[in-house]
């Protein structure tokens, strides 16, 4: 172990250290070498600056690689040019731009983010998008008001939580700085901090933000030895007031009905007893619930959550899969009369730090159309009014979450614009434990280039600059608050000729369309009719007339 240590150090440092034998070197042998001195003052400076690497705290590239580091700000500064003339476009996604990248970067650093000599993307290309202004704009809102209240009538204690809050992402998957930088950040910014599956930890405590719990099929934070749901585990954590609101997480968008193994060599103490599992042992994700089996026993499980935490917000996150089985949990909640706070609906695009390539491209249903259907069947069933809409998969901009939101969504989560902010530069070496910037590692020499007081101020950052570009949006448009945005409010080039409206591309149930049969949309009627409430199988019917339909 030390053997790697110093691998590791020798070869992060091994610039540094040469600049340092070198200055020495030339000292000495000055007056015997070609330019002595000036060789000897050059050394001493890179020195010197590998010496401030160490001890600054606002770049962490170079507070993990003294010296070398700059290189990647030399890089940097002149790649838009090497991109323009010989590499890929700002709008080329990898999965995320580098257009997008920079916005959040400003943003975080409070730096200006406007765009000079007008828009590079191509507005006459299908799928461009644009928000319609007014003539009769409004006056700008102030974007403290874009909160919304999370609760309905079973709920004892209501929660106002912000229109932009940070998605899961579990202690183990991201580090204990990364951590309790969102978590200042969300202190700062007043609004919520996912905790990921890996339940809470102490560092999602120690600054005070605002924590939605989740729980997932391992049941972390809260399970027995063999790993089946405690109650007496969840009420003594639940009791805590930094956790607001409680999610169930059915699936993740990244890798939908997958569970998930943290390899025995990877689980630190700290993770053990954050997680409450034994060293030593490989630890096991499963890809689906004990604790429930059908959408009734789903219900059942809803309301044992909202008794045991004292009547906090209780809903699921889930990834939309087999349609059917999402109307199967609504079903039962119409027929048990438990109806769940909120829903997040995870698109398929959504990150992970690690997720078969397959799953990862070719799994779940993206994001809009997810979002759109969970909105139209709650619509449809007459239980929208009852439950809030959570949104994740890809949303960055003020723009994204317009677009979120027209389509039926009343918040959303973001996990890698946050990760932005606080320094990810999306090397795509999560699963590695050799994240470059400290944000994804356990490494503890890595992430402490992760300085918190720093970060969360970006993060903070981050969340205010992007709700102050969503009030202009909506001022512009003769909008006060997000909640007003409609799906006519958003526009689709389809080909190079024709403009529509969301309203008019996307189908939009009526209030109640399902439960009076009216059949006006025969994917949804179709779908509806063979769900159960009693299980997440269809009952018999032919689906392949559904599919039909639905392609």
């Amino acid at each position: 172990m030390q053997g790697l240590l110093r691998l590791q150090l020798l070869g992060r440092y091994a610039v540094f250290v040469c600049c340092i034998v070198l200055m020495i070197l030339c000292g000495l042998f000055a007056d015997h070498l070609l330019f002595g001195r000036f060789w000897a003052w050059l050394f001493a400076a890179l020195t010197l600056v590998g010496i401030y690497d160490l001890l600054q705290t606002r770049h962490a590239i170079t507070r993990n690689y003294p010296v070398i580091g700059h290189m990647r700000f030399m890089f940097e500064a002149v790649r838009p040019e090497m991109r323009q003339y010989f590499f890929e476009t700002d709008a080329e996604s990898l999965p995320f731009s580098r257009a997008q990248r920079s916005l959040v970067y400003q943003r975080a650093k409070a730096e200006p983010d406007q765009r000079p000599f007008g828009t590079t993307l191509d507005t006459y290309a299908d799928r461009y998008e644009f928000m319609g202004h007014s003539i009769r704009t409004a006056p700008l809102a102030d974007p403290k008001t874009f909160r919304i209240t999370i609760g309905n009538s079973q709920c004892g204690q209501p929660y106002s939580g912000s229109v932009l809050n940070i998605s899961a992402m579990s202690f183990g998957a991201i580090s204990a700085n990364a951590i309790m930088a969102l978590n200042r950040g969300a202190k700062l910014g007043q609004f919520c901090q996912d905790t990921g599956e890996g339940s809470v930890s102490p560092y999602h405590l120690r600054h005070g933000g605002d924590l939605v719990w989740q729980i997932a099929s391992g049941y972390f934070g809260c399970r027995n030895p063999d790993g089946s749901f405690s109650p007496e585990k969840f009420a003594a954590r639940a009791a805590d007031p930094r956790i607001r609101m409680i999610e169930i997480k059915v699936s993740q968008g990244a890798k939908p009905g997958h569970g998930g193994i943290l390899p025995a060599s990877k689980i630190t103490p700290e993770i053990a007893e954050t997680r409450g599992i034994p060293l030593g042992h490989d630890c096991v994700s499963p890809p689906s619930h004990s604790r429930f089996h059908t959408p009734l026993e789903m219900m059942a499980f809803v309301k044992e959550l909202r008794e045991l935490s004292g009547g906090k917000p209780v809903g699921f996150k889930l990834a939309i899969g087999q349609p059917w089985e999402f109307m199967a949990i609504v079903k039962a909640m119409l027929e048990t009369g438990i109806v769940p706070d909120f829903v997040v609906v995870d698109g398929s695009e959504g990150g992970t730090g690690s997720a078969p390539v397959e799953f990862t491209d070719n799994m779940g249903v993206p994001l809009r159309e997810a979002l759109l259907f969970v909105h139209n069947t709650l619509v449809g069933a007459g239980l929208r009014d009852q439950i809030r809409v959570g949104a994740a998969g890809k949303i960055i901009s003020a723009f994204d979450m317009a677009c979120a939101m027209a389509l039926g969504a009343d918040w959303v989560n973001s996990a890698r614009g946050f990760m932005f902010a606080v320094g990810c530069i999306q090397s795509r070496s999560c699963h590695t434990n050799h994240c470059p910037t400290g944000v994804a590692t356990q490494d503890p020499l890595r992430q402490r280039a992760v300085v918190v007081t720093d970060k969360a101020e970006r993060v903070a950052n981050f969340h205010r600059s992007t709700l102050h570009a969503l009030a202009e949006l909506l001022a512009a448009a003769g909008l006060r608050h997000p909640s007003e945005i409609a799906p006519h409010h958003i526009a689709r080039r389809v080909n190079s000729t024709e403009i529509r409206l969301f309203s008019h591309l996307f189908p939009f149930l009526e209030p109640g369309e399902l439960l009076e049969g009216r059949g006006e949309h025969p994917f949804y009627a179709d779908t509806w009719r063979i769900a159960r409430a009693d299980s997440f199988a269809p009952a018999d019917a032919p689906r392949t007339d559904i599919r039909a339909r639905a392609a």
